[in-house]
């Protein structure tokens, strides 16, 4: 199994913080955001190698990050050959620039890299693996209709198989997020391929790609327990460092303030 972390994007949102710097390398609590996102997957054997795809304007920030990086397992960067953010191959587009470059054919992982969260991976999946070669989607319940409006929103039968998906809805039929965190068998990575031939398809947003998908195969939903953090924006940024702040020094027995 590979893992890819998405890292092209140029985080316009973000700016002037992302205007030079790659928002997966942004810290919270002292460490860049995507190193947590190494830690939940060093642990995995399935995984043999962790791909990190990423642009000409940040990768050289990616190669320093990278010589300092203790992994245990291999590590490749991935330059998608772009520039600017009107050249940007947007995630789908990555996802499938990815695969064609590394000539993958193992079932993938694919994390985006400004995802921040504290549940574990082993049993996303242990559950992907059950439904041998159907998708599966991350989420988690966020509790409130009004904040879902601002998410890809998934439905889920009692089998968990996604019944519905809305990329930010006027009207959200569940509290189900769907993250940036999707298990492809690679009977299934041909799809991404086949969604792309259509100019008409959207490259950027992975929610439009997931809601195609649910027409063409079974895609199921696992939902996580614990917190994330979808860094969008300064808003969320900022939630995240005091939260995981706060998360992190309990954990650790230490003072707040």
């Amino acid at each position: 199994m590979k893992a890819l972390i998405l890292a092209a994007g140029y985080a316009t949102r973000l700016y002037p913080l992302t205007k030079r710097f790659p928002k997966p390398l942004l810290e919270v609590e002292g460490r860049p955001i995507i190193d947590y996102i190494i830690d939940k997957l060093r642990p995995i054997p399935l995984i043999d190698e962790i791909i990190v795809v990423t642009n000409s304007k940040f990768i050289s920030y990616f190669k320093k990050w990278a010589k300092r990086l203790k992994l245990g397992k291999r590590l490749t960067l991935v330059d998608d050959l772009t520039k600017t953010i009107e050249g940007s191959l947007g995630a789908i587009g990555d996802m499938n620039f990815a695969i064609n470059k590394m000539r993958i054919k193992d079932d993938l992982l694919v994390v985006g890299g400004d995802n921040l969260f504290d549940s574990e991976l082993k049993s996303f999946l242990s559950f992907a693996l059950q439904k041998k070669n159907s998708p599966l989607i991350g989420a988690y319940d966020i509790k409130s209709r009004l904040q879902a409006k601002k998410y890809g929103v998934i439905k889920l039968d009692r089998f968990n198989r996604i019944v519905d998906f809305q990329e930010k809805p006027d009207k959200p039929k569940s509290t189900l997020a769907a993250t940036c965190i999707y298990y492809f068998p690679k009977a299934k990575l041909k799809l991404i391929k086949e969604y792309l031939a259509s100019r008409e398809n959207k490259r950027d947003a992975t929610g439009f790609y997931i809601n195609w998908l649910t027409k063409r195969s079974a895609v199921y939903g696992f939902v996580f327990e614990g917190s994330w953090y979808d860094i969008g924006d300064y808003k969320f940024y900022n939630l995240a460092k005091e939260k995981f702040t706060k998360i992190n020094k309990k954990e650790h027995n230490l003072p707040l303030a």
